[in-house]
């Protein structure tokens, strides 16, 4: 299978800061490669120099078979970009952004009306054409923003939390935008902190922490990776987050995750615990709903690989692609 991007000991840092620290991996034609990582851990980082905004420490990659260090135009040429953060402007419509976008990308002025069109409708945004940008809610932003980046029918697109901030509804429809990419034969790059949407979209996922990958696998032999974890779910009265990390002093307990109104008991063998689990949330006065045994998650898995507690992951980080991500 052809290797679309080939990363080999790729790092940057800031000062005494490494934001990227010898990371290598490759992406390979067709698929949805997720970058999955708390904020802070280096994603965005690592696409500003995959993209040519700015220049690694040390290390090299080829985008497209071309050197970002050594042919960066030709590699820029051959991508297209979506960052966090919009780059349209909020006083055109949708039409004038995509034209304008087809003119900064070099399209013959011919293709630039035809390929404006295809995309809005791709994209559920031709009967507002003609709105202004700025007007717009989050989700068709995100959509005419993603629509933009494909106006050159770039082979490779990066998406940098493409659905940080959006409700339920928009989320959904965006991952499905996003799974109809392969038809069509474009590669993503996906960088996230969700790790349900990691779960959900992508072929292969790299795990980023502390500017270095961990493991590069698909979502489930990640998950295999935890299958010797037993998991016990206890949904509880919310309002007691001081209990999980008490709990985590059982011999049966490696780690407990508090989430929302639920506690996930993470151990080789939390079944033994069940009754002093019981009768310490007891004793602490917490009402104890439900509990059950679960298959391990992706999330699971994470949380044994690089010991980051998945709250964390849920916290959504500002929206911008500038400096360390």
């Amino acid at each position: 299978m052809a290797e679309v991007i080939r990363s080999e000991g790729l790092s940057k840092k800031y000062g005494e800061l490494v934001a990227v620290d010898g990371v290598s991996f490759s992406v390979h034609e067709g698929e949805v490669f997720g970058y999955l990582g708390p904020n802070g851990a280096g994603k965005t980082t690592t696409i500003r120099m995959l993209v040519g905004l700015t220049r690694p420490t040390s290390g090299e990659a080829l985008v497209n078979g071309y050197s970002i260090l050594s042919d960066p135009v030709r590699a820029k040429e051959s991508l297209g970009v979506v960052p966090e953060s919009s780059n349209l402007y909020g006083e055109l419509t949708a039409w004038e952004n995509l034209i304008y976008m087809a003119q900064l990308y070099g399209l013959p002025k011919k293709d630039w009306a035809p390929r404006a069109e295809e995309l809005l409708k791709d994209f559920g945004l031709y009967e507002r054409k003609d709105s202004r940008f700025q007007g717009f809610s989050r989700g068709m932003k995100r959509r005419l923003t993603i629509a933009a980046g494909l106006v050159h029918r770039p082979r490779l697109l990066f998406l940098d939390e493409p659905t940080t901030g959006l409700d339920v509804m928009s989320a959904r429809g965006l991952r499905q935008v996003i799974r109809k990419f392969k038809e069509k034969g474009v590669t993503v790059f996906l960088t996230t902190h969700l790790i349900q949407e990691a779960d959900e979209l992508c072929d292969r996922v790299a795990i980023i922490a502390k500017g270095r990958v961990r493991i590069i696998d698909t979502p489930t032999n990640l998950r295999n990776q935890a299958q010797d974890t037993e998991v016990l779910e206890i949904k509880t009265h919310p309002g007691f987050p001081s209990v999980p990390k008490e709990m985590e002093s059982f011999p049966e307990v490696e780690r407990v995750i508090f989430l929302e109104d639920k506690l996930r008991v993470l151990g080789k063998s939390v079944h033994k615990a069940i009754p002093r689990i019981v009768g310490f949330l007891n004793e602490k006065g917490t009402e104890i709903l439900s509990f059950q045994t679960k298959t391990p998650t992706l999330e699971d898995a994470f949380v044994k690989l690089t010991g980051v507690d998945a709250e964390v992951m849920r916290v959504d980080k500002p929206q911008k692609m500038k400096g360390v991500g």
